[in-house]
């Protein structure tokens, strides 16, 4: 039978997919992109933020269609959505045959057994369970670069989170797990490993007793056929010496860093339940770009959260406009239900979070175009993303470039490259977000 599969939300629910589409195939299933060939929809969804729960919704609607004008035999709802809204769903959308939690992903194949026998299934496990799978993950991110969830859940509790609810406790991996799939990613291909989690940088404290992230490194570090380490949503007050020194020692380590800060004002950081300030925010960033001077720094930012007055968000674009950060995001505040931030007075209307989010990214497009520029004429190394179509030009990342949230960089050449493809770049040109450039030398590996 052909399933047609929906992965939507973040990377870390990616991976999630990726181990269910291997759990899949093992049992005989095949895959297709194309709907009117579906004997099943599988949608793997979220609910992190409102504009992600309604494209959950509005994907499962589409999807449900598809029960009285095509052959779909089974809609297979799994993830934060259906964690959250597991009667909702199976009640309002009659056309859902199964609902799986986040932590059941890997009951799917009995799951979608009983679904084609027309057995309607919801099927939670304690959502502070480990789902064990142990067969092969398909890739789906084109095969040279990937994902490494090294651990589940959060107990950070920010008052405007849902996350602990739908996705538990944190629950590390164990590290000779995590080194045994990262092989295996190797051995498939892989040359960039990122490693994800909904925070990184505790790794290993509910196993060992301590924070492991910086032996993880290390131990990745000694796999054949890796080239970059990725490092993502590192909380700034976890971030330690060792961690630092660790990223600087081993070649291998990206010298790069996703920290979401969310804001810089004290009395909003306090409300959000964070645990830091501005002035330990600037100590962090500053201790990072003296010990790691190229450093480039990620952060994410929440504008018009509740009781933010004009003056919160001047204090937060006069951090940005210090700070410099190499990347930023920024989201308009999602009043979401079940979190302590929803019932907060002073909830900001809707026209003044997007004109305030909206301000926040024309200053930090300025600061990233001035930072393009000071590239132009540096050499950079860059892997190879893909063909421009129709042009002598590929599309690549630097150590810099995350994937999907990032910038990329044009590459002219006549060359034959492909992707997953590492080459020396001239940087000749530059744009807010994206460099130009051309190859210095057959430098491909």
């Amino acid at each position: 039978m052909n399933i047609l599969c929906i992965s939507l939300g973040c990377d870390k629910n990616l991976v999630d997919t990726e181990k269910m589409l291997g759990l899949l195939k093992s049992d005989g299933y095949r895959f297709t992109d194309d709907e009117a060939e579906a004997d099943i929809v599988l949608i793997n969804t979220c609910c992190f933020i409102g504009d992600a729960k309604e494209e959950s919704i509005n994907t499962i609607l589409e999807m449900a269609e598809l029960k009285t004008c095509a052959r779909l035999k089974a809609l297979i709802v799994t993830g934060c959505l259906a964690q959250r809204y597991r009667e909702e769903i199976m009640e309002e959308i009659p056309e859902v045959d199964a609902c799986v939690g986040t932590t059941a992903y890997d009951e799917i194949v009995p799951v979608i057994r009983k679904a084609l026998e027309g057995k309607k299934e919801m099927c939670f496990l304690d959502v502070n369970r480990l789902p064990n799978v142990r067969d092969s993950r398909i890739i789906t991110t084109g095969g040279h670069y990937g994902y490494l969830k090294i651990a589940e859940g959060c107990d950070k509790h920010c008052t405007y989170c849902v996350i602990p609810k739908v996705r538990g406790s944190y629950r590390s991996y164990p590290m000779e797990e995590l080194v045994e799939e990262a092989k295996e990613l190797a051995d498939a291909g892989i040359k960039e490993l990122i490693l994800v989690a909904q925070e990184t940088t505790v790794y290993g404290v509910d196993l060992y007793g301590e924070k492991r992230l910086p032996a993880l490194l290390h131990e990745l570090c000694r796999i054949p056929g890796l080239c970059w380490i990725r490092i993502q949503y590192c909380y700034p007050e976890e971030i330690t010496a060792e961690l630092i020194e660790a990223i600087a020692a081993e070649e291998k380590v990206c010298n790069y860093l996703d920290i979401p800060i969310q804001h810089a004002s004290d009395k909003i950081l306090k409300r959000m339940g964070r645990r830091t300030d501005q002035e330990q925010l600037k100590a962090t960033i500053h201790l990072l770009r003296s010990r790691i001077p190229d450093i480039a720094l990620r952060t994410t930012l929440i504008s018009g959260f509740p009781g933010e007055t004009e003056g919160d968000h001047q204090i937060l674009m006069d951090f940005v406009n210090e700070m410099e950060f190499e990347r930023l995001g920024v989201f308009a505040y999602s009043q979401e239900e079940d979190t302590p931030a929803a019932g907060y007075d002073n909830q900001v209307e809707e026209e003044v979070k997007e004109d305030r989010r909206s301000e926040l990214m024309e200053l930090q497009q300025d600061i990233s175009l001035e930072k393009s520029e000071a590239m132009i004429g540096r050499i950079l190394e860059v892997m190879i993303e893909g063909k421009v179509a129709d042009e002598h030009a590929y599309v690549g990342r630097t150590y810099m470039d995350a994937p999907g949230v990032d910038g990329l960089v044009f590459v002219n050449t006549e060359e034959q490259l492909l992707s997953g493809d590492f080459v020396r770049v001239k940087v000749t040109g530059a744009l807010e977000y994206d460099l130009i450039g051309e190859i210095c030398d057959e430098s491909a590996k």
